[in-house]
């Protein structure tokens, strides 16, 4: 819960946009935290396996919503 908690304290900007892309970024951060987590020390290899795919979507989006914030500031 404190990655929620983290995203809810976050300061708005007023601009949805913005606000979704930084939140967005933040949350797929987490997923990536998670990720390594799983790999560290989880057991199921088709988790393991959802995991792998999981990190390469997350961070692709990550860039993706960083090149966005950077372009709109």
């Amino acid at each position: 819960m404190t990655g929620m908690e983290g995203m809810q304290k976050m300061q708005t900007t007023g601009d949805v946009d913005k606000d979704f892309a930084a939140m967005m970024k933040v949350h797929h951060e987490q997923a990536v935290e998670m990720v390594e987590v799983e790999m560290a020390h989880g057991k199921s290899p088709e988790l393991k396996a959802m995991a792998r795919k999981i990190v390469k979507d997350q961070q692709n989006e990550i860039a993706q919503l960083e090149k966005w914030l950077a372009s709109h500031k």
